[in-house]
């Protein structure tokens, strides 16, 4: 039976979840034009963590935890989620805050970087990546290159705030991957709390947020809050559980390939031949990634 499930955790919900991310693209970019990126991001958690705190309420008794593992469970699932929260607030406030002065293709480019950073910090907490992975990490980055980088490549410093968002998310996504025991559902609907209270509260220290602009965006922002917030984030933690965090953000770094796919099919854009490549390269290194190796403590 694990054979079974172990391929859907490991494999199609990261796909999902990059489809979900790429595909929400068009609804971030309207919400930003108007509102803040603290405003976008506190409005959008909320959405997401009360959506996923009603699934909860639904499921409480197939999310059950035993009686005696209750005490231990609820330390772990307070400050898990309190950690990852914190990381991804700075992550996706970051990123929001470098997007406004950047090169949408450029700044995809950069944040997928986090690519590179998980199996890098991986090391010193002991999880070794196979040759394969490596290899797959190569053709992803050159893949991304051809995909978002349309002009000549310089840094900027709007660029340096989404090489640190990369970061902050590679290190949310090694922090869950510490978290194997705590329920997807729990761990995401407490992490989005904390990113909807932290961002809210950034909001009125940085931001004069307009009730009037926020009705206005209000159904692209309950997209991104269900979808890209509630789903995705719970899709990226069940890929996570006994998976190779490094293979999983592979997956995930699909988002700008499904990005660039659902301006082709929904909204008429035409792919170049250099884009083409970019897709088939990405396409070819999740693939290799994904090759079982013989060592399994490296896997």
């Amino acid at each position: 039976m694990s054979s079974r499930v172990s391929p859907i955790r490991s494999t199609l919900c990261p796909l999902l979840a990059a489809l979900i991310w790429g595909s929400a693209f068009v609804a971030q970019d309207i919400a930003a034009k108007d509102l803040g990126p603290f405003t976008v991001n506190a409005v959008r958690s909320w959405f997401g963590a009360f959506a996923l705190l009603f699934i909860s309420l639904l499921l409480r008794k197939k999310f059950a935890v035993p009686q005696e593992k209750r005490s231990t469970y609820k330390k772990q699932l307070i400050w898990g989620g309190l950690g990852c929260g914190l990381l991804l607030t700075v992550a996706a406030n970051l990123q929001q805050a470098g997007i406004g002065d950047t090169d949408p293709g450029k700044a995809g480019f950069i944040t997928s970087l986090y690519v590179v950073l998980v199996p890098i910090l991986g090391i010193f907490l002991r999880r070794r990546a196979p040759y394969t992975v490596w290899i797959g990490i190569a053709l992803s980055l050159v893949g991304l290159y051809l995909l978002c980088i349309t002009d000549s490549f310089t840094i900027a410093p709007s660029d340096l705030l989404i090489l640190l968002c990369a970061l902050f998310f590679a290190l949310q996504i090694l922090l869950v991957d510490r978290l194997p025991e705590i329920n997807s559902t729990h761990l995401c609907c407490v992490q989005l709390f904390v990113v909807a209270i932290a961002s809210t509260v950034l909001m009125f220290v940085f931001e004069t947020p307009s009730l009037a602009l926020i009705i206005k965006h209000l159904f692209p922002l309950i997209y991104i809050g269900v979808f890209s917030s509630a789903i995705a984030y719970t899709l990226q933690i069940v890929s996570q559980k006994g998976s190779n965090p490094t293979v999983v953000s592979l997956l995930l770094c699909l988002e700008s390939v499904f990005a660039v796919l659902t301006g082709w099919i929904i909204l008429g854009d035409t792919l170049n031949p250099r884009e083409i490549l970019g897709c088939c390269l990405m396409f070819a290194a999740v693939t290799l990634a994904s090759i079982p190796t013989k060592d399994k403590k490296m896997a």
